[in-house]
């Protein structure tokens, strides 16, 4: 096996740097999208099936980008950073033309194409942080990546309203998507590309030990016979792991498509005017229209302050993580239960004033998820398949979320009641299962490090 040197901050900095961009495609596409198709005429009953494109995108993309990483070796170009600059180039283009969607279908593609696109460049930036560290170091990298992603939420999640402090209109028409939307989804086109770039400029990886081996190995292999492989040789850890998974992103899908339209609707007293409005009396339409443009603009500022305290808690995890072992589970145990916690206050606070709190304890488990898990599972993996692996653990990420979106928001949510904030007590109900569903992790080696 080889021995991999300990690297420096900014080593680490350098090769998450690449996330910075991801998680500005991320933000804006789960903060945004929503209100992008209620503006284009869909109701909030038909927004989780439009949402259905990003989790099956990733359930084939994933997997077989990880496979193909991990037998790509160039001396010039590496084995993860040519699947970086693809998705880079891709993401960027679906990002600027995004609102500029004239119909809800096409608006649908293209979110179709983003995800496909953010998958591609995502799935190897995981590997590549088990690729580059010893095992002494993978909290450390993964909590790194955690903060550079919460830094890219916070800003991309504000983009529209400081775009519109820059005199960009912020009002809809009917159909339209406003200006400083517009604007914010192509500046993060810029820092998308940008950001993928200074990772690929800056980071060398390592070669494989035994290239002729390696090259040998390559020949043997095929994508069905790894694949089938490794789903059947999971190891207990990767499922109970995958499990907790299930029930986080089953919540996070449930904010990114339904927080605009439950929080605007029961919070701010300005839901989406209907289709039938428009018809009826267009001048009403367009005095509710921008009311929930406000709203909307208000709702994915505050859906940023999850990013400022992921990245506030990844920032301390950083420094603790370079000094001592980190307690992955109770981490992982106490940010979950108090994330949940932060959609069930959504239903108890009086007024928008107080939707930071809800968002800022969302924000700390949103920062364990995007390391705890990972760093648990990086060591439990082969080294040779950490691409392939990581897409198979992706399984338990997307496929919870094409759950949600064929029914299951709509149906679970109704346990909670009619109203329209029903949504995020599901999601705040499935985020505390998840939490407490770390009690059943009892491997030492894996849930400290």
């Amino acid at each position: 096996m080889q021995t991999k040197p300990t690297l420096s901050f900014w080593q680490i900095w350098n090769m998450s740097f690449g996330f910075m961009g991801i998680q500005f495609g991320f933000a804006l596409q789960g903060g945004y999208m929503s209100r992008i198709f209620q503006t284009l005429g869909a109701s909030p009953e038909d927004i989780p099936g439009l949402w259905i494109a990003a989790p099956l995108t990733g359930l084939i993309v994933q997997p077989i980008i990880g496979f193909l990483s991990d037998r790509t070796w160039s001396v010039r170009f590496g084995r993860r950073k040519p699947y970086f600059l693809i998705g880079a180039i891709l993401s960027s283009l679906a990002l600027f033309f995004v609102p500029y969607s004239p119909t809800l279908w096409v608006a649908a593609g293209f979110l179709w194409i983003l995800d496909a696109s953010i998958n591609i460049s995502m799935e190897p930036f995981r590997a590549l942080v088990a690729d580059k560290l010893p095992e002494s170091q993978r909290s450390y990298g993964f909590v790194l990546q955690t903060l550079i992603i919460g830094i890219g939420t916070w800003v991309a999640s504000n983009l529209p309203w400081m775009v519109s402090q820059l005199g960009f209109n912020d009002e809809a028409t009917a159909k339209g998507i406003p200006m400083n939307v517009k604007v914010a989804f192509a500046i993060g086109a810029v820092v998308f590309l940008g950001s993928i770039l200074y990772t690929i400029f800056t980071t060398e990886e390592y070669p494989p030990s035994d290239e002729e081996a390696f090259h040998k190995e390559k020949k043997k292999t095929n994508f069905i016979k790894d694949f089938w492989s490794s789903v059947s040789s999971m190891s207990p850890t990767m499922l109970k792991l995958g499990l907790i998974q299930f029930f986080s992103w089953f919540s996070f899908f449930t904010m990114w498509s339904m927080a605009t339209p439950a929080l605007t609707a029961h919070l701010f007293k300005a839901p989406s005017p209907s289709n039938a409005l428009l018809n009826s009396d267009p001048i009403a339409y367009e005095q509710m229209n921008k009311s929930f443009q406000v709203a909307a603009d208000s709702v994915g500022s505050n859906m940023g302050i999850y990013g400022l305290t992921s990245m506030l808690f990844a920032l301390a995890l950083t420094f603790y993580a370079a000094k001592f072992s980190v307690n992955r589970k109770w981490v992982h145990l106490t940010s979950l239960v108090a994330g949940g916690f932060g959609f069930i206050l959504m239903a108890l606070i009086p007024s928008p004033a107080y939707l930071w709190l809800c968002f800022a304890l969302i924000g700390f488990a949103w920062g364990s998820i995007l390391s705890m898990p990972y760093a648990m599972l990086s060591s439990t993996v082969d080294e040779n398949k950490m691409g392939l692996m990581m897409g198979l653990f992706n399984m338990f990420i997307v496929i919870p979320q094409i759950i949600a979106a064929l029914g299951g928001v709509n149906t679970l949510s109704k346990l909670f009641g009619s109203g329209p904030i029903a949504p995020m007590l599901l999601a705040g109900t499935s985020l505390v299962i998840a939490g407490l569903l770390n009690l059943i992790l009892t491997d030492k080696n894996i849930t400290r490090g």
